[in-house]
Parts: structure tokens; C-alpha cells; sequence
């Protein structure tokens, strides 16, 4: 092994928090808030993009020994590329972040609203396969409501991108408390991942729970009126 191949193992080990790229694809481990994007992601257009990847999913296609020329698989690639870039990777365009108008709470509820089993389909970033589950959010308003619609919107958008379970939570919960202007939100997702389910260990019993609650949820009491209204 040479110099330059040791130096750059090191490396890569070094900016994963000392784990090797298989560790981090089977032990799930999450790097931060942000979903990790380059500076020029969207330098090309969605159609340049469709283009390159339906071209490169091409090669995947033959290099597995697949017929692009037969009838059920030759719009295979752009079938591919279409789905990604406008449904389930849609989330990583900054254009499609839902638009969310706030009103006054003019009927004065000032309890929690709880807008719970908000399905969703996501992709596990370090194999790109399904996580699919459900997704409960909760707020107490500051004054101002959203629509209950948008609720479900912010969820969506931010599970059509590569995910980890953990950073969808407080990505989800971030948007919520910015845009309502209150610490007081809680999301609890209940997820089963494919990458468990159908590789690696083959668990398809089990599911992961995540949390977040802030603001006046932060309490057990909070914590356990959410939970009896979730078991309704």
C-alpha cells in the first residue's frame, strides 16, 4: 500500500469521527443538522441533472449484466433519473421548501395541536433504500397557527432527501420552530429502515423511535399528555 493511500485512509477516518465507511453505513451514524450538500449543488439544471444521472444509471444497469435494449427496461435510466430528481430526492431543492402562511389564533386555543401518523416515505443515505414510517408533530401557539396541511408538507419535504433518521427529527422540528416563532414543538417519528429490514442484520420486526421536544414540551408532564393523546 503507498503513502498517498495510508495518508488518505487517515483522512477519511479522521472526518468520520475515527470509523471506517462500512462502520458508518451499518452503525448509522449521523454527522450533523444539515443534510451534507456541495457548494455548487445546484450549479446544473433539474434537466442536466435528469440527463447525467439517467446516463450514469445506464452503466450501473450494464455493468450488472442487464438488456438495455429490451422493451421493459430501456426507459429504465430516465424512469430513474425523473424519480429522483422531482419525488423522492425533491426535498434537496431549496425551490420546493413548502410556502407557510401563519395566522392569528384568533380562537384563543392555547393547548398543545398534535397533527399525529403523518406518513412518509424517506431514503437511508448510506444505501439508498427505504425508510418508511410515521411521523407526529406537535406545537403550542405563540400567538400565530399554521395550516394543518403544512404541518404535513414540512415533513415531506424534508423526508424526500438522503436521511438519517436522527437529522429528520431535528430538521423537521427546526423548520417548526422557526416558522411558528416558539420553542414549544415536539416530532416523534416511528420508522422502519429497509437498510435493517432487507440487508445487513435482516430485522424486519423491529422500528426506531426518535424524538425531539423543546419549549414547554421539554417536561414529563408535557411529555406524557403527548404521549396519551398519540395512544388515542
Amino acid at each position: 500500500m503507498t503513502t498517498d493511500v495510508v495518508l488518505k485512509e487517515k483522512e477519511v477516518s479522521e472526518n468520520l469521527n475515527g470509523f471506517s465507511i462500512e462502520e458508518v453505513g451499518d452503525d448509522h451514524l449521523f454527522t450533523g443538522l444539515e443534510t451534507p450538500m456541495k457548494p455548487d449543488a445546484f450549479k446544473l439544471s433539474d434537466t442536466q441533472k435528469k440527463e447525467k444521472i439517467a446516463s450514469l444509471f445506464s452503466e450501473i444497469m450494464d455493468v450488472m449484466g442487464l438488456d438495455l435494449t429490451d422493451d421493459s427496461l430501456k426507459g429504465t435510466p430516465q424512469r430513474v433519473a425523473k424519480m429522483y430528481i422531482e419525488e423522492i430526492f425533491s426535498g434537496l431543492n431549496p425551490a420546493n421548501k413548502p410556502k407557510v402562511a401563519l395566522f392569528d389564533n384568533k380562537y384563543q386555543y392555547n393547548q398543545m395541536l398534535v397533527e399525529k401518523n403523518i406518513t412518509f416515505y424517506s431514503n437511508c443515505e448510506h444505501h439508498f433504500v427505504p425508510i418508511i414510517g410515521k411521523a407526529h408533530v406537535a406545537y403550542i401557539s405563540s400567538g400565530k397557527v399554521i395550516g394543518l396541511s403544512k404541518l404535513n408538507r414540512i415533513v415531506q419535504y424534508y423526508a424526500k432527501r438522503p436521511q438519517v433518521q436522527e437529522r429528520l427529527t431535528n430538521q423537521i422540528a427546526e423548520e417548526l420552530k422557526a416558522v411558528l416563532n416558539t420553542e414549544d414543538i415536539a416530532v416523534i417519528i416511528d420508522a422502519k429502515h429497509l437498510c435493517v429490514s432487507s440487508r445487513g442484520i435482516k430485522d424486519d420486526t423491529s422500528s426506531t423511535v426518535t424524538s425531539f421536544f423543546g419549549g414547554q414540551f421539554n417536561t414529563p408532564e408535557k411529555i406524557a399528555e403527548l404521549q396519551n393523546t398519540l395512544n388515542y
